[in-house]
C-alpha cells in the first residue's frame, strides 16, 4: 500500500488554491474547492500536458493547451477534444496537513 504524502498545511491551501506534488514521477494536483480538497493527476487525457495553469471554474479545470474540461472531484472529462477521465486519488487532513496517497498501484 503506498504512503500518504504532505502536500500543504490547511492554512496554507486556501479555497480556490491547488499545490502540485510529485509522487513516484507523477504529478498529482491537489485542490481546495470551497474547502474540501480533491486530487487528480495532472495530466491532460487529450495530450498529455499538464492541465495546472489552466483556469479554474468552480470544480472544473480547463487545459491550457486545447481547452477541454475536466471535473475536479471526478476526474470526467467534459469537452472534446478530452474524452477520458483523469486519475482522482483519495486525500485526507491529518493533524493540519493535507495529504494524498496514489493508491493506483496498490
Amino acid at each position: 500500500m503506498s504512503d500518504w504524502t504532505d502536500v500543504a498545511r490547511t492554512d496554507e491551501l486556501a479555497p480556490g488554491d491547488y499545490r502540485v506534488v510529485d509522487i513516484d514521477d507523477a504529478l498529482i494536483a491537489v485542490f481546495n474547492i470551497d474547502g474540501e480538497y480533491y486530487a487528480i493527476e495532472d495530466v491532460c487525457t487529450h495530450d498529455y500536458e499538464t492541465l495546472t495553469g489552466g483556469c479554474i471554474e468552480g470544480d472544473e479545470i480547463v487545459c491550457p493547451r486545447h481547452g477541454a474540461r475536466f471535473n475536479i472531484k471526478t476526474g470526467e472529462a467534459l469537452t472534446p477534444p478530452a474524452y477520458e477521465p483523469v486519475a482522482t486519488l483519495p486525500v485526507r487532513v491529518e493533524n493540519g496537513m493535507v495529504q494524498v496517497r496514489d493508491d493506483r498501484w496498490d
